[in-house]
């Protein structure tokens, strides 16, 4: 496990690195340091700018070569978020780094956890908000799939649609609340009188009994959380879903 100052180590190398590279055109914070919210399991959360004329992909292959030379990473991967490329490094003392590159043009924050360290950013639009119509469309679509898995005796496939009715429906929650919904990073914030309902939507076995028990649970939260935001939608769905999992409507 790595110490605060292998931590903050890593990070001052990939900073000096970044700035003494002439591709750079500035560099921030992102992530939990920049939101103020950095504790010891925090991982490192970088960006940077790049200047016209220089491939994004060639500037971080580069800086993968000398992180690998000084650190020895275990492992990567990478992340396309519209111009960017996050690429998310594992170290041999189990530290994440994760290091983005953007073309200069759309460096900036597009959301409130971005803090400038130097060099320039650009005043961009930010990210548009959820389509909430979007996530309850994915939530009755995920109860009808999981009802029929359970008829076609997938159990596995069951319980993966019924544990995303369950995430859908923690995200109506966390925007509802105005807590962060990406990732669950708000659902411990939220109130036990959201939470505690969807404890009963966990699947405790694979027994059909269980799956039709925890999909009922489930869908009844989903069916909660969408009266919140639009009672005439709620009541539409809620016969046709309700039939499906065969909850008896008392109210």
């Amino acid at each position: 496990m790595f110490t605060l100052r292998q931590r903050d180590g890593v990070r001052s190398y990939i900073l000096e690195m970044a700035q003494n590279d002439s591709r750079v055109t500035g560099g921030a914070l992102i992530g939990s340091t920049a939101a103020g919210t950095e504790d010891t399991w925090s991982d490192i959360d970088l960006t940077f700018g790049i200047a016209s004329g220089n491939p994004i992909e060639t500037v971080i292959a580069d800086w993968t070569q000398a992180l690998a030379q000084e650190f020895g990473v275990l492992d990567y991967f990478d992340l396309y978020v519209r111009s960017s490329i996050y690429r998310v490094f594992l170290l041999p003392n189990g530290l994440e780094a994760d290091v983005s590159v953007t073309p200069e043009d759309d460096f900036g924050a597009y959301g409130p956890h971005f803090h400038t360290l130097f060099g320039k950013a650009q005043r961009l639009q930010s990210t548009p908000s959820a389509d909430i119509r979007h996530i309850i469309g994915l939530g009755w679509h995920h109860v009808l799939h999981a009802h029929s898995s359970i008829e076609r005796h997938k159990p596995w496939q069951a319980e993966y649609w019924i544990s995303e009715i369950r995430n859908h429906t923690f995200e109506l929650s966390c925007i509802r609340l105005g807590e962060r919904s990406a990732h669950r990073r708000g659902v411990d914030k939220l109130p036990v009188a959201v939470t505690n309902p969807l404890a009963n939507t966990l699947v405790r076995s694979l027994e059909e009994p269980e799956l039709r028990r925890a999909l009922s649970a489930a869908t009844a939260c989903l069916i909660r959380e969408i009266e919140q935001y639009d009672t005439t939608l709620g009541a539409r769905l809620k016969p046709l879903l309700y039939e499906f999992v065969a909850i008896q409507d008392k109210g």
